[in-house]
């Protein structure tokens, strides 16, 4: 049931769901599928959302309370590339955080083990709110009333999140905003900072 209403609030944004990978039997126990969504409010753009992590509850390391999360990423197709580098992503930080038990929250970042695609700048993710929908997308009521929020996972480069580290998340937001970068090309250059 839980699932269903899940699947029914990403579809309504993100389009249709056309499939989905299970975790790799390596990864740790609870860690959730990863779906694959098309031909929503963005056009052209392939979305992918875990399903199920918010089974697990995470622990915020700031209030020690509680929290249901799935995670989302969004990109351009990555030519040459059925579904380029964001599944394996969203499965990998999945399972680093129902391993940990930890959530994680809005402003914080992600090193990757690797840059995202080969030449690519972007070398950490940053936790956000999902802007580019609207402002119901960012949460949703699942079974027994529990609210799940939805963490956007937007990649970064190294600057970028050395600008997070030293002046805070709302004033890189402030900076998002102002030089309005296409944050759903894998291959963009990082901002001015």
């Amino acid at each position: 049931m839980a699932v269903a209403a899940l699947v029914d609030h990403f579809e309504s944004r993100l389009g249709r769901l056309v499939g989905a990978w299970s975790a790799r039997e390596q990864s740790p126990e609870g860690t959730p599928k990863v779906g694959y969504f098309t031909g929503g409010a963005l056009p052209g753009i392939q979305s992918y959302a875990t399903i199920g992590l918010f089974r697990t509850p995470l622990t915020s390391r700031v209030s020690g309370r509680h929290q249901h999360l799935e995670l989302l990423a969004c990109g351009h197709p990555v030519p040459d590339e059925d579904h380029g580098p964001l599944p394996g992503v969203l499965e990998w930080v999945a399972g680093g955080l129902v391993a940990d038990g930890q959530a994680v929250l809005r402003g914080e970042v992600i090193p990757l083990p690797m840059p995202l695609l080969p030449g690519s700048t972007m070398t950490a993710l940053y936790a956000a709110l999902p802007v580019y929908f609207d402002d119901d997308f960012a949460s949703v009521v699942l079974e027994n009333g529990v609210e799940t929020s939805v963490v956007w996972l937007v990649p970064i480069g190294e600057t970028e999140a050395a600008f997070v580290r030293e002046r805070g998340w709302g004033a890189f937001e402030e900076e998002l905003v102002r030089q309005d970068p296409d944050l759903l090309d894998l291959h963009r250059t990082e901002i001015a900072l």
